[in-house]
């Protein structure tokens, strides 16, 4: 299937710095894509079990530069919640 299309970006911020020792992982995925989906895609792409996912869209924000307004695009995070004892590696390492 398209995995690799599913989940975009790991997102590296303080709060999943914080959730990352509680065995949380966040992503950003497709718009599209539904918590099945992206479930399958984790388990494929990283070799692991997820017990949880919890999924939030994130909307597009007015943002301004000069006088020129405009928008920045909204996106879907998911936080995922991995079996214990069990990481992803690409997260680890940033």
């Amino acid at each position: 299937m398209y995995y690799e299309k599913i989940i975009k970006r790991a997102l590296i911020t303080e709060k999943a710095a914080r959730l990352k020792e509680m065995n949380v992982y966040q992503f950003e995925v497709m718009k599209q894509a539904n918590k099945h989906q992206i479930k399958k895609a984790v388990e494929k792409l990283f070799g692991v079990k997820v017990i949880d996912i919890k999924t939030s869209n994130l909307p597009a924000k007015p943002r301004r530069l000069g006088r020129s307004t405009g928008y920045k695009s909204g996106y879907k995070k998911a936080s995922i919640t991995l079996k214990k004892g069990q990481k992803i590696e690409i997260v680890e390492g940033v």
